[in-house]
């Protein structure tokens, strides 16, 4: 049960500045392999943005939203540090919800509120740690993304690590690793029109091999067009450490992720890693009831999208008597060592995101 409104714009304009402006640092050249961690490797902060808008998210909505956004913040420096950017005028609105010596509150003009897309991939490699800067337009010019196309370069510069460019059109949730060479790719995201006209999968392969250190893709057909994001990858399926993948099954049939959800387990569970060894599939079934207050047809019902940071995984709850408590169990079973945090974050839930898409770890140096 997972969709995602969005406002649609004329972005011309807009993509001709990504292809002058946000390019303009060439790739290195000198042969160094970067290498994408998985998202458990030790952590050196996460990045978040406090840019839930009227004009996105409606009045209604926002004030929950902004709770939300505080409360996987708060959770999160339990653990580990957390920068959160803050648009200037909204710093003490901020700062009231969640002010504490762990949540760093930066300064910055944002549109929305989605750092899994619109930051930096951390990467490592030879000389230190580096950031990808992935060319963030909209999810293929859905929504005005003016601010959000500068994040990358604010926050790497932020981090004080170099920024790598490429021509890739990638977001952060349409990808997902498992540190070992091994990714998992929804080809309706990466493979689409409206991000990298004319690219192949051998070409996105060759592209993130150098940039993610990644020698095998499987790739999961996902869905185009059915919301905002065009079927990312962590809705579907992520990794809980090399050679073990969940997987999320929609059990409503009146979804659009219904048949896609049952698609990719067939493919997941057929598919090898990098290293030739058969994947271990665990699947997280959606939940068959969600709480009243905010649920409408945008709302993302899955438990896939949870955050793995230093000492505990951030994930959701609905309120579902019987799925809300087998997450929990699951995810206990797959992260032993680590505290299984659960949230209501049915205001984020309604736009169509969860914890993942609002997070962006960086990686220890």
């Amino acid at each position: 049960m997972r969709r995602r409104t969005f406002v649609q714009t004329s972005m011309a304009a807009i993509s001709s500045f990504l292809l002058t402006g946000c390019g303009d640092e060439a790739a290195d050249d000198d042969g160094r392999q970067w290498m994408m961690p998985e998202e458990g490797d030790p952590h050196a902060r996460t990045w978040m943005a406090f840019g839930a808008s009227d004009r996105i998210w409606g009045a209604d909505l926002v004030p929950e939203v902004r709770r939300n956004l505080a409360a996987i913040a708060t959770a999160i420096a339990r653990f580990e540090p957390v920068s959160m950017l803050v648009r200037p005028e909204e710093l003490e609105l901020a700062r009231g919800l969640m002010g504490g010596a762990n949540i760093d509150l930066v300064p910055a003009a944002i549109d929305d509120l989605w750092m899994r897309d619109t930051g930096p991939v951390f990467v490592r490699g030879a000389n230190g740690r580096a950031g990808v800067d992935f060319n963030f337009n909209g999810w293929g010019d859905k929504q005005d993304h003016r601010r959000d196309a500068k994040v990358a370069r604010l926050v790497t510069e932020r981090a004080g690590v170099e920024r790598l460019s490429t021509d890739l059109v990638l977001e952060g949730g349409g990808i997902e690793v498992d540190g070992a060479g091994t990714a998992i790719i929804t080809e309706s995201c990466v493979l689409n029109n409206n991000r990298n006209p004319g690219w192949k999968k051998p070409d996105v392969e060759a592209e993130l091999a150098y940039l993610l250190g990644i020698e095998k893709v499987i790739w999961l057909p996902g869905i185009a067009g059915a919301d905002i994001t065009d079927g990312h990858t962590d809705f579907y399926a992520r990794f809980t450490s090399p050679g073990v993948v969940v997987a999320g099954l929609d059990n409503d049939p009146e979804s659009f992720d219904y048949a896609v959800t049952r698609r990719h387990l067939d493919i997941l569970q057929q598919a090898t890693d990098v290293h030739g060894r058969p994947l271990r599939v665990e699947i997280l079934e959606g939940p068959s009831t969600v709480r009243e207050t905010f649920a409408d047809d945008d709302f993302a019902a899955g438990y896939i999208n949870f955050y793995v940071c230093n000492g505990a995984v951030i994930a959701p709850e609905f309120g579902d008597p019987v799925t809300d408590p087998a997450t929990r169990a699951t995810l206990a079973r797959l992260f032993p060592d680590r505290e299984i945090v659960q949230l209501n974050i049915d205001g984020i839930a309604a736009g169509g995101g969860g914890i993942h898409c609002t997070t962006q770890q960086e990686p220890a140096a």
